[in-house]
């Protein structure tokens, strides 16, 4: 049998045959199947309505922290209404936007602060600095006000609401008298600066506000054993939590010389190295971080009408945000031991003057050194001993020294005698000085 070539028979019809292989015809493309369109509109609207939750339920949040925090501040309304009264009397405010805010240590032993001594019923004031921040927000100076400074304190409304006569005593007694508002009075005396805002802190809140940061660095030239401040610590480098740094900033006689100048200075390089931690730990940007520093702060805080909200305060917070640490500077008001009390302190001059001459025109401060025992004495050639307090020196009862004072407005000191000199280098620090440098 022969092999056949194709097969070339003819169908019925008589079409040819073939044998080529038939391939499966290709598949057809599938398309998606779209929603309809009333599915797509439910998701869409499930979706806007699970984001608003989310949006009101973190606004919601939001405000009621914000209102518990704005709630914290305590109001000073008394100290407005004293001040209303003496307005004629009191200095011009600073040029441009400079402003200058007195805050104030409260050593109250009431309340959370009984451990720290007995309450004698009053409260004075431990700690007080006259910050002035510079209108360009570019630089702002702390300066330290010594407690034991003799100064002349005007007749004031006394938490009793009885008046007191004006005497010639130490600075301390102003808020032991009549609270902030005789304070205030008495700086603006003293300075020849109008004090727009004052904040006062008790201990309380600064050793929760230290230990809300994380601590705070400090350097100690030697080992530290203080049974009144309750202070034991080490020699060198360290970070002290809020009790020790309460300890710390109080101590005056198992630190150092044993000074008021040297307790303000060891403040001031404490205040510096916190601004320095506050700003190198991303406690600004993290609100994680930033509420329970805000809750420490705010809880143990009285302010007067202009600094007693949140969003005040964080105005305030905001426009000194970009100053250099370099710019932070803090000083002693320049001071020399009171000639007829070696354990009181008055104003070196000129130096004093010249510094509160800068302050009121809105002129940088420059600082360097450390601050000893002549306080923010100027950097400058020998300079006459400090003026003596005001004509009379006889004492008095307690810590008052019999001086005539004159009521109504007080006209700044001159600035200096002749043409000006070139501005002093007062001894103090700031807020970029390393806690270990000398």
């Amino acid at each position: 049998m022969t092999d056949s070539g194709p097969d070339d028979r003819a169908t019925e019809n008589g079409t040819p045959r073939t044998a080529t292989a038939q391939l499966p015809a290709a598949a057809e493309p599938v398309e998606p199947v779209e929603p309809s369109k009333g599915k797509r509109r439910l998701w869409l609207r499930t979706a806007a309505v699970g984001a608003s939750v989310l949006v009101l339920t973190a606004a919601g949040l939001g405000w009621t922290l914000y209102n518990k925090l704005d709630g914290n501040i305590r109001t000073d309304l008394g100290t407005e209404r004293e001040l209303k009264q003496y307005e004629a009397q009191r200095p011009d405010p600073s040029p441009g936007k400079a402003e200058n805010i007195l805050l104030l240590g409260s050593d109250s032993r009431r309340g959370g602060n009984s451990r720290y001594g007995r309450d004698q019923g009053g409260q004075r004031s431990d700690t007080a600095i006259l910050l002035h921040i510079a209108a360009d927000r570019r630089s702002a100076t702390g300066v330290s006000l010594p407690r034991d400074l003799m100064v002349r304190i005007p007749a004031c409304t006394g938490k009793d609401g009885s008046r007191t006569k004006a005497r010639f005593a130490q600075f301390n007694t102003a808020f032991e008298t009549g609270g902030a508002a005789c304070t205030i009075r008495t700086v603006e005396s003293l300075t020849g600066l109008r004090v727009a805002h004052h904040l006062v802190l008790d201990f309380t809140g600064f050793k929760s506000l230290v230990d809300r940061v994380g601590g705070v660095e400090v350097c100690l030239p030697g080992a530290v054993r203080d049974r009144e401040a309750k202070l034991e610590l080490p020699a060198g480098r360290q970070t002290l939590g809020g009790e020790d740094a309460l300890g710390y900033v109080r101590a005056r006689h198992g630190l150092g010389n044993g000074s008021d100048t040297d307790r303000m200075s060891r403040q001031q390089q404490f205040l510096g190295s916190l601004v320095k931690k506050v700003r190198s730990n991303g406690v600004l940007l993290n609100p994680a971080k930033l509420y329970p520093v805000l809750q420490s702060a705010t809880s143990a805080l009285t302010a007067d009408q202009g600094l007693d909200s949140l969003s005040e305060l964080y105005e305030l917070a905001h426009g000194v945000r970009n100053i250099p640490e370099d710019q932070v500077r803090f000083l002693t008001v320049p001071r020399q031991a009171y000639k007829l009390d070696p354990n009181r302190d008055e104003l070196v001059q000129p130096d004093a003057r010249r510094l509160f001459a800068q302050l009121r025109k809105d002129r940088a401060v420059r600082v360097g050194g450390g601050s000893g025992e002549g306080g923010g004495k100027a950097r400058e050639d020998a300079k006459a001993p400090g003026s003596p307090a005001p004509e009379d020196r006889n004492h008095g009862e307690g810590d008052t020294v019999r001086s005539p004072v004159r009521e109504g407005r007080e006209s700044p000191a001159p600035d200096g005698d002749g043409p000006e000199k070139p501005a002093p280098v007062y001894r103090g620090t700031t807020a970029a000085r390393d806690v270990c440098r000398t």
